[in-house]
């Protein structure tokens, strides 16, 4: 077929048009292996509309498009080019249907936010109207449809991150892609957002952080993920590139399978922390698709808990000041200031402070998880939605099966920064302080003038939030719902191993 005559040759090849989405990799990439049969057209459309919500930012595209630029330096090199177009999809696929002619769409299925989910489903309702086939190819443990039971879904989870990895096809037929340049964040209307240090983007980079976190830094693992100076070297850093899909689950999971069998091979005394370590990280691989599926089976939940007897039980509008000053890192709290502001320059932190920031929003502050987790949303580099909502008001004490943990700003600032270098290094008005002052400057007759006094009184909030949840658990109704919020989302482990009832909620750290 040429421009001028988009009709395929009789006999000749249908051309597959390969959506890459977040999956910006060649190697272990179902939709790309189904293709490459015939010739293939890879692209990418940068959606302004997307990049203008309240859930996205800078740093996110930042990431995407370095990793976008390796991918369309590994796909040339192989003699293709990838087509990055910016508009809408349907837009965009119907200008490459005029041009080449039908063609079948291959992409992954994507478990995102309720906007990709509509544009999912407008992409849909083109192919239908265009008797275009779309094959969405899983790449994830995340099942929807039929498929959405729990009661399987561990053991099914384990059955394909254990099925053969797909090579990178050996030749590709690549099409004319007609690619354009890669949008800057400015062709996108994005702003810079604070940003210093973002985690190195591409495929390569995190190859290079897979091998180093499962042969040197990784040991520690098990304790030391839970504080900010130690999480930063010892927790693997792959989650932003399971958000871009640089690197596949299939493979982290099967290179950790990898590394524990030759461990097994070592004798006891010389795999020290090893074998503990690792067997932590599988199951944090498995956490982060069983929290995915919570959002697929229930999409309402990024914007609604998941037991209906709590909306409204905090206020909207919400107090802006309390967020801005939680935003901004200017709470009063030196170990929540000092992990925001380390947020706001790095776009991570390790999940024991992710889930401390929501509870100090949500309990202390007493704001919305929607408002505090929009907040956190645009900080985070790795966003994913499918665990970044659920997690939010799980922290928030809003899914009536968890339970209430409602952290201490200052025992988590002495427990986890026990020297006080974190909380000095990213509050640096308080850099002459130590010890008690340092993490409670209020309880000095002459606090810091240049740092702002703690918000809200933590401990009295904390009470009076654990007032309002249980009375609101203790109800009929609450009661009843958890039941069926538990059937639909929770996990199931051997009965043997669930002692608690799954409406029990209790406990604080």
């Amino acid at each position: 077929m040429s421009a001028d005559d988009p009709t395929p040759a009789p006999g000749a090849p249908r051309l597959s048009v390969v959506w890459f989405k977040r999956d910006l990799r060649l190697h272990d990439h179902g939709a790309l292996f189904a293709a490459a049969g015939g010739p293939v057209l890879p692209l990418y459309v940068a959606e302004p509309d997307y990049w203008a919500l309240p859930d996205t930012s800078y740093r996110q595209w930042a990431f995407l498009r370095g990793s976008l630029a390796e991918l369309r330096n590994d796909i040339r090199a192989r003699g293709g080019d990838l087509s990055v177009q910016t508009g809408t999809v349907t837009d965009t696929l119907a200008a490459i249907r005029d041009r080449h002619g039908p063609f079948d769409l291959h992409s992954h299925m994507e478990t995102g936010n309720a906007w990709t989910y509509a544009r999912d489903r407008a992409v849909g309702a083109w192919c239908r109207a265009t008797g275009t086939p779309w094959t969405e190819h899983r790449q994830f443990g995340v099942w929807r449809g039929a498929d959405l039971s729990r009661d399987r879904w561990a053991s099914r989870w384990d059955a394909l991150m254990s099925e053969p990895i797909r090579t990178e096809p050996e030749h590709v037929d690549w099409v004319d892609a007609a690619p354009s340049g890669i949008p800057d964040a400015d062709d996108l209307g994005l702003a810079p957002d604070g940003i210093v240090s973002l985690q190195t983007p591409g495929r390569q980079a995190g190859l290079r952080l897979l091998d180093s976190f499962l042969t040197e830094r990784g040991e520690p693992y098990q304790k030391a993920m839970s504080s900010p100076v130690t999480g930063e070297t010892a927790c693997s850093r792959l989650s932003p590139h399971l958000m871009a899909g640089t690197l596949s689950m299939r493979e982290i999971y099967q290179a950790t399978q990898a590394r524990i069998a030759a461990l097994d091979a070592v004798a006891r005394p010389e795999r020290g922390r090893w074998p503990g370590a690792l067997k932590s990280f599988v199951g944090r691989l498995h956490w982060h698709c069983h929290f995915m599926q919570k959002l697929e089976a229930e999409p309402e939940i990024e914007w609604l808990p998941m037991a209906r007897a709590y909306e409204g039980l905090r206020p909207v509008p919400n107090d802006d000041a309390r967020l801005t000053a939680f935003a901004e890192g200017a709470t009063g709290y030196p170990f929540v200031d000092a992990c925001m502001r380390y947020l706001r320059a790095t776009g991570w932190i390790n999940f024991r402070m992710r889930a401390m920031l929501m509870s100090f929003a949500s309990y202390n502050l007493w704001l919305p998880w929607q408002m505090s987790g929009a907040v956190l949303a645009r900080l985070f580099t790795d966003y994913e939605p499918g665990i970044h909502w659920p997690q939010s008001q799980m922290q928030a004490g809003e899914t009536g099966i968890n339970a209430v943990r409602i952290y201490s700003p200052v025992k988590q600032g002495h427990d986890q920064d026990p020297e006080g270098v974190f909380t000095r290094r990213w509050v640096p008005e308080l850099a002459g302080l130590s010890g008690t002052a340092l993490q409670e400057p209020w309880t000095l007759p002459d606090p810091p003038p240049d740092y702002p006094a703690r918000i809200v009184d933590h401990q009295e909030t904390a009470r009076l939030a654990k007032t309002r949840i249980y009375d609101l658990r203790r109800t009929d109704a609450a009661r009843a719902e958890a039941s069926a919020v538990f059937e639909k989302h929770g996990s199931r482990k051997p009965r043997r191993a669930r002692r608690k009832s799954p409406r029990a909620g209790r406990g604080a750290t």
